[in-house]
């Protein structure tokens, strides 16, 4: 049922936009009126324009408020995580982890030697570098 209403409500919203643009503005429109030639006379395609936009807009706060109330319903219930229910830490300590203290992996590297440079190879009696096997 979200789902439909969801995909009604873009449907409703995609063609709401596209009577807004159609209509005539101070800037002329997107070519709707001017001409009484037409089917429709400047006048009727202003007030059925109009009124198109009227009742989009309705039906689309309509479709908004019954989306959110649905939303509502449907929600799962929240699970607390038990890990995460401990006592609060007094005011001004610091933050502990949950769990047991985790040994750093990076603790000792800064002790450590750095690798032995490997030597570069010597040059070649004819000039060339010898390739590295």
């Amino acid at each position: 049922m979200f789902t439909f209403l969801l995909i009604l409500q873009s449907l409703v919203a995609a063609v709401m936009v596209a009577v807004i643009l159609m209509q005539r503005s101070e800037g002329g429109g997107l070519g709707v009126g001017g001409s009484p030639s037409g089917l429709m006379s400047a006048r009727g395609a202003a007030d059925f324009l109009t009124r198109a936009t009227a009742v989009l807009a309705t039906v689309f706060v309509v479709l908004s408020i019954a989306l959110a109330g649905l939303a509502t319903l449907e929600r799962a219930p929240i699970d607390i995580d038990p890990n995460l229910a401990a006592r609060p830490a007094p005011r001004g300590a610091p933050l502990q982890p949950a769990g047991p203290p985790v040994a750093d992996p990076l603790a000792g590297a800064a002790r450590q030697a750095p690798p032995a440079a490997t030597p570069a190879p010597a040059p070649a009696s004819n000039g060339s570098v010898p390739l590295a096997q």
